[in-house]
């Protein structure tokens, strides 16, 4: 028997018509059913054009194993993890495949409580039932009832912040024409009822499956200057922007610049750290030295994870910390079911800039000094393993401090440096950062790309 290809790591992701399409979301949608046994799923999609087809498939495979559905259609991934436990489901599964090219999609799911399904936890065994197809008769069929849960969804994610410490802000959003726009729009309807005096401006705002201005992916470099001119333009306090289904989010302060993903998990925790007196921080550990600092700074206690969201989101449920961030802009609340939202961090950033009375550039700009970093750095390679053995074989034997915890990190005091496999795709990640010296890392940074790139 092929297990289905569709089947990565984390999800189900997928090109359209290649190793995906409604004969295997069917497939699918029964597997899901026999291997976690539910009684009640909600199910939700993206803005993609191929989703309601796909989700429909889904949810017949579903209805013909016996599995009562709630419907609660055009949504962000975060509402379906709020739905689950809001209506106290036994699973979550929803048709997206965020950023993505446009003829790919796929499905993220979740058992009770909103809790991860990964490959070592369900997911490898839903696709063996799935590719096996051997479910016999169709069960007495579920009920599928359409449900919208966004007014509730919208009430959670405003009680993160205190709405009378909220100074006024103008806010340029960027949803770049994915899923994000209607569920932004409904938490600044309950912004203006609580009296809080953000201006918002919209930006691409309109869902669009045909993604006309992109893939709204604001990671890539090339994608920046899409929400960096705006906020110039409109003289904005902060810029945000989503990827397609919104459970990413990233920061552009008031002169465009674009914050990377470690210094807005420093703010993050620093942003919590008043309310949580003592809290636990999760952190990846690829770039550290910023967040380490905030947390001290703020009393909290910082632990770091191997990345990935079913790690992060495990190690916060062992040690019920607060919250929990990665560097690629996945941000994870315990007051959020431990999971990863797009919404709740745009928030807490402007309480932050409100109670410091500060500038994003300013709240940054000190720990980008202090704390310079690389960013990450992708190396495709055929064979990744010539590259870490030459990698070790120059710089563990000289490091002061060796971790394996998520690839290699090697702390050498005045610089530090991990290199891991991605767990999600064939290539190689470099993070490397110093302590105030530019210079420095800028030489490291040269220094070892140099030796992957001929050991590769």
């Amino acid at each position: 028997m092929t297990l289905f290809s569709c089947f990565k790591s984390y999800d189900v992701r997928g090109q359209l018509g290649v190793n995906l399409d409604e004969e295997i979301a069917y497939k699918i949608g029964r597997g899901f059913a026999v291997a976690i046994s539910p009684k009640l799923v909600v199910t939700g999609r993206d803005i993609r054009e191929s989703s309601p087809v796909l989700q429909n498939a889904l949810i017949e495979g579903l209805l013909d194993e016996g599995v009562d559905v709630y419907d609660i259609g055009y949504c962000g991934t975060e509402e379906v993890y709020f739905a689950t436990t809001h209506y106290d489901a036994d699973g979550g599964l929803m048709v997206t495949a965020s950023h993505n090219p446009i003829d790919y999609n796929g499905i993220k799911m979740v058992r009770s409580g909103s809790r991860p399904i990964s490959g070592d936890d369900g997911l490898e065994e839903i696709n063996v039932l799935a590719s096996a197809n051997e479910f016999g008769a169709a069960k007495p069929r579920g009920t599928r009832t359409v449900k919208d849960p966004r007014a509730a969804y919208s009430d959670c994610i405003l009680s993160f912040v205190d709405p009378s410490v909220l100074k006024p802000l103008k806010i340029l959003v960027n949803a770049g024409n994915g899923i994000a726009g209607p569920s932004f729009d409904a938490i600044a309807d309950k912004c203006a009822e609580a009296g809080i005096p953000f201006d918002f401006i919209r930006h691409h705002h309109e869902p669009d499956g045909t993604f006309p201005n992109g893939i709204p992916n604001p990671l890539l470099e090339e994608n920046r200057e899409n929400t960096a001119a705006p906020v110039r333009e409109h003289g904005a306090d902060l810029g945000v922007a989503w990827d397609g289904d919104f459970d990413r989010c990233f920061f552009f302060d008031e002169t465009g610049r674009f914050i990377d993903g470690e210094y807005v998990v420093a703010l993050l925790a620093s942003a919590f750290l008043p309310k949580y007196e003592g809290a636990k921080i999760i952190h990846d550990p690829r770039v550290i030295w910023a967040t380490l600092d905030a947390v001290e700074a703020g009393g909290g206690e910082a632990v770091a994870s191997k990345s990935g969201h079913s790690f992060i989101k495990a190690k916060m449920r062992e040690l019920d910390a607060v919250y929990g961030g990665e560097m690629s802009a996945h941000h994870y609340f315990r007051d959020f079911m431990y999971c990863d939202s797009g919404m709740i961090p745009w928030l807490l950033v402007a309480e932050h800039m409100s109670r410091t009375g500060k500038k994003l550039s300013e709240l940054v700009l000190d720990m980008q000094t202090r704390f310079p970093s690389s960013g990450e750095i992708n190396f495709k390679l055929d064979d990744k393993q010539p590259a870490i053995d030459a990698f070790e074989a120059k710089y563990v034997s000289a490091a002061d401090h060796v971790d394996r915890l998520d690839g290699v990190s090697l702390d050498f005091g005045d610089w530090r440096v991990n290199l891991r496999q991605s767990n999600t795709e064939p290539v190689l990640r470099l993070n490397v950062e110093a302590r105030g010296d530019q210079a420095l890392l800028d030489a490291k940074v040269k220094e070892i790309s140099d030796l992957i790139i001929n050991a590769g």
